[in-house]
C-alpha cells in the first residue's frame, strides 16, 4: 500500500496539457452540492485520483496552483508536494483529502491545504478548499506549519479567535 502520493511539477504540467487546464485561482464555495439520489461508494484510489485530476485542471503551464487564501484573501502561488494519508470518507457523500504545497521558489515554506469533495455526475468533485496550516518562520527551527483549525468529530474548530 502506498504511504504518500507524490508527483512532480513536470507531471502536473503534463496532466494540465492533457486535461486542458484552467489557470484560474481556486475558490472556496463553502457549500456542498446536493447529495445524489443513488449513493455511490468511492475508495482511497478514487479520492486520490479526484485530487490529481483537480490539480491537473487548475495548474498553469508552469505547474503553479493558484489558491485564494480563505482567511487572508491573498492569492497564493503554490507547487504541489503530496497528498497526506489517510484520505477518507467523512460522512455519506463527503470525502476529504489533506495535502502539502510549497510556496513558489521556497520548498521549505509549506502550506497544508484541505479539500472536501462530493460525487457529481459519477465522479468526485472538489467543493471546498481551505488552508489548514500556514507557514510560519521560527528563528530556531526555520519554517513550520502553524495550524488555523483542528477537527472535532470531522467538524472544523477554530484554534484562534478571528
Amino acid at each position: 500500500m502506498r504511504s504518500h502520493v507524490k508527483t512532480s511539477a513536470a507531471a502536473l504540467v503534463g496532466l494540465t496539457i492533457f486535461c486542458g487546464a484552467s489557470a484560474q485561482g481556486e475558490t472556496s464555495t463553502g457549500t456542498p452540492p446536493t447529495a445524489s439520489a443513488a449513493r455511490q461508494q468511492f475508495y482511497v484510489e478514487d479520492i486520490e485520483a479526484a485530487m490529481m485530476a483537480h490539480l491537473a485542471e487548475r495548474v498553469d503551464a508552469g505547474g503553479v496552483f493558484r489558491l485564494r487564501d480563505d482567511k487572508t484573501g491573498e492569492m497564493l502561488a503554490l507547487r504541489f508536494v503530496e497528498i497526506h494519508d489517510p484520505v477518507r470518507q467523512i460522512d455519506g457523500d463527503t470525502y476529504f483529502a489533506c495535502t502539502d504545497f510549497h510556496a513558489l521558489d521556497e520548498p521549505d515554506k509549506l502550506y497544508d491545504v484541505d479539500f472536501w469533495m462530493n460525487p457529481r455526475d459519477g465522479q468526485l468533485r472538489i467543493y471546498d478548499t481551505k488552508v489548514h496550516k500556514e507557514p510560519r518562520r521560527s528563528l530556531l527551527y526555520g519554517w513550520y506549519k502553524h495550524p488555523r483549525y483542528t477537527f472535532v468529530n470531522d467538524r472544523i474548530v477554530s484554534l484562534y479567535s478571528q
